[in-house]
């Protein structure tokens, strides 16, 4: 295993130093080391309330921090002699350490500038595993920390060489259970990080953290009783529909917490829980603010085949009561996957759909007012795949999806509301095509519906679809299709805001929209 070290020569070690020859040998002498450089003030503290359930507690550094880069070097001793007010974090790592079925999982982190006088920190010594294992040092801090604890597990199957075929064990719900702690309001560049133009939460960013977190106990749950994980790869097939149940505010702690509840064959589902306590519900029965059922299956990471899980043992009546839930989940997720080919036959719903937008179309000037076509309200994103994206086995990280159509689908009903959007809910995501390193990926959004019956409180359906493009095989395909529900504040509305009607204009758009509207009343009747 080849460490990752940068020359000399990179911009990162430009700094003042009266010594070069001293400055170099320093440097020489940290990356022989072989140790990560770890500071009195992590990023992430980890602490296990039992001996299977660790907490990420998300915070930030006091450490102020000094350029080290510089297009004019002359320049240098001026500039470098005044020390800024903002900690710098470089990166994050994960001390190597042999992991077992209850071995915590420590986290520390790497920061510059520590005090005046000292050595510059060599950027490339914290950086000893592979890079395919460092997959989430681009994203959040919070997916940083768990991408680097999966990662660990990973290395350990891998440096094992464990067989696919190794025997299967049951294991409890309590053995996965894992929880990440958001110190919102002590830390101010946490909470930076999270928060939006409106002093809200960005909600994209906290379902990509929701992916990395499920991802997690996946892989927790796979390993043995020695710690190893099999040969196998894990991989995010399907989100259920999530519904906010109160506003999530960011200058208020958070936490997230989750563990497997139910396993098949070859799939499991875990469930997160989103919770926070506030002045206006200081009572632990009303801190959940989100519940988050993601479903993973497994794949032989040699033949690509569906592989076999370790099983689940509920202990409690609470995670007997989850396991039959999931399974009736899991049920109708096959119903409906078995009647998506049923074709919608009702020609009266289409037709008095399809009235206002043939009005469009064929005499605009006499069209309604308070209404517009749904390809007025399209938008798109396009973006190149990058390494910096993929998971652990070299894909794109279902969360950073999650998190890009999550910011176009705001984005829609901004410009379609006039007014900031408030979110609601996510409605069932599925995984249909994997996206690899190097896919030319489109994002294309719209209004699809909205319902004005109660008029303080209207609801904006924005549907996005991603397409997975490749040029040089002049081919395009769904990868996913997401569905986000928004509204707008009453006060926006008591100031006169009008939320207008959305129709279709061909027989196609008429259909998604019915199958929307189906698909949200059987959720409903189901709850």
């Amino acid at each position: 295993m080849n460490p990752l070290k940068r020359p000399l020569s990179h911009p990162f070690f430009r700094s003042n130093n009266s010594n070069p020859a001293s400055f170099q040998s320093s440097i020489k002498n940290t990356c022989q080391t072989n140790e990560p450089f770890t500071s009195q003030n992590p990023i992430f503290n980890s602490k296990f309330s039992g001996s299977t359930m660790p907490v990420f507690t998300a915070n930030s550094s006091p450490f102020p921090r000094f350029n080290t880069h510089f297009s004019n070097p002359v320049k240098q001793s001026n500039l470098t002699s005044k020390p800024q007010t903002f900690p710098q974090i470089r990166t994050l790592c994960v001390k190597k350490t042999e992991l077992s079925a209850s071995d915590d999982i420590p986290v520390v982190s790497t920061v510059s500038g520590p005090v005046h006088g000292s050595q510059p920190i060599d950027a490339g010594s914290s950086m000893r595993k592979p890079i395919s294992l460092w997959p989430g040092m681009y994203h959040s801090p919070v997916t940083n920390a768990l991408w680097e604890a999966r990662s660990s597990m990973f290395e350990k199957s891998c440096d094992g060489a464990q067989d696919s075929h190794t025997e299967l064990i049951a294991k409890t719900p309590s053995k996965s259970r894992t929880s990440i702690a958001y110190q919102f309001s002590s830390d101010y560049i946490l909470r930076e990080q999270y928060r939006n133009p409106w002093d809200e939460m960005r909600m994209g960013k906290l379902l990509e953290d929701l992916d990395a977190l499920a991802g997690t106990i996946s892989y927790k749950h796979c390993r043995n009783d020695d710690g190893a994980t099999r040969s196998i790869l894990l991989v995010t097939a399907s989100v259920d529909k999530m519904v906010l149940k109160k506003p999530i505010r960011v200058d208020f702690d958070l936490k997230i917490s989750g563990a497997v509840k139910w396993v098949g064959r070859s799939s499991m589902e875990i469930q997160l829980e989103v919770t926070q306590s506030t002045p206006d519900s200081p009572d632990p029965s009303d801190s959940v603010a989100l519940v988050a059922n993601f479903t993973f299956v497994a794949r032989d990471s040699k033949t690509g085949k569906s592989a076999p899980l370790n099983q689940i043992l509920p202990e409690t009546e609470h995670e007997k009561l989850l396991w039959k839930e999931a399974e009736e989940r899991n049920k109708m997720r096959k119903q409906k996957r078995a009647g998506q080919k049923k074709d919608v036959d009702n020609e009266d719903r289409l037709n008095a759909l399809l009235a206002e937008g043939r009005v469009f179309c064929d005499m605009p000037a006499l069209a309604d007012r308070d209404s517009i076509l749904i390809r007025d309200t399209c938008h798109e994103n396009s973006l190149m795949c990058q390494p910096q994206q993929r998971n652990i086995h070299g894909r794109i990280f279902g969360g950073f999806l999650m998190r890009k159509a999550s910011e176009l689908a705001f984005s829609t009903a901004y410009a379609f509301a006039g007014a900031a959007p408030c979110f609601l809910e996510v409605d069932h995501v599925d995984f249909f095509k994997p996206v690899d390193v190097g896919n030319f990926l489109r994002f294309k959004s719209c209004v699809l519906y909205t319902e004005l019956e109660n008029p303080l409180k209207p609801l904006i359906n924005v549907e996005v679809v991603a397409h997975v493009t490749r040029p040089e095989l002049r081919c395009s395909e769904v990868s996913n299709k997401f569905y986000f529900t928004f509204t707008v504040r009453p006060e926006a509305m008591k100031e006169g805001l009008r939320i207008r009607n959305v129709v279709p204009a061909t027989e196609e758009e008429a259909r998604r929209v019915l199958e929307r509207m189906d698909a949200e009343r059987s959720q409903e009747a189901y709850l």
